[in-house]
């Protein structure tokens, strides 16, 4: 599959590890990926960017609904985080709590797998286009993380204003 990658999806990949990094994940997940096209030229970050999605605004989104995801789940067992966090750090140092550093390669959850597995479903589906026109870019990796509809990037998107289903149309129609 990754043969059919343009320059543009592989560095998709690249940075969507660099982003689960960021947001001190142990896998790559769709959202990861959603934040990789966002921050690249091509196809799939314009078609974000017309949408009012910039990578800033998205990053941002992405990190607060994860924090309030843990905190929310805690809270219905009676757990207060940030007293939890106290304590920790008081007891042990500051980010205690922290996950240590990931070296090496980030392994794809398996939204992730499912969401280049659509990309290229997306990129055979157009029989009848050039060879040239069948590669896997940006645009095409959009699709395919939409087609997933993992919930996290779906809660993320409606949170920035926009339908996933309708950024879905958009970029297969680029294509």
């Amino acid at each position: 599959m990754f043969e059919r990658f343009t320059d543009e999806a592989r560095q998709v990949v690249v940075r969507a590890q660099e982003e689960a990094r960021h947001l001190r994940a142990d896998q790559i997940e769709p959202v990861h990926l959603l934040l990789a096209i966002a921050g690249g030229d091509g196809r799939g970050g314009d078609t974000l960017r017309a949408a009012g999605i910039d990578h800033g605004r998205l990053r941002s989104t992405v990190a607060s609904s994860t924090d309030e995801l843990d905190a929310e789940a805690l809270a219905a067992f009676g757990v207060d985080l940030e007293q939890v966090r106290a304590a920790a750090e008081a007891t042990f140092g500051p980010g205690a709590l922290d996950p240590p550093g990931t070296s090496g390669h980030l392994r794809f959850a398996d939204g992730s797998k499912r969401s280049l597995e659509q990309a290229l479903r997306h990129v055979l589906a157009r029989r009848g286009l050039a060879r040239r026109s069948r590669a896997i870019d940006s645009g095409c990796v959009l699709v395919g993380v939409l087609a997933v509809e993992d919930p996290v990037v779906v809660r993320v998107l409606r949170e920035l204003g926009a339908d996933p289903a309708a950024l879905r149309d958009e970029a297969g129609h680029a294509a």
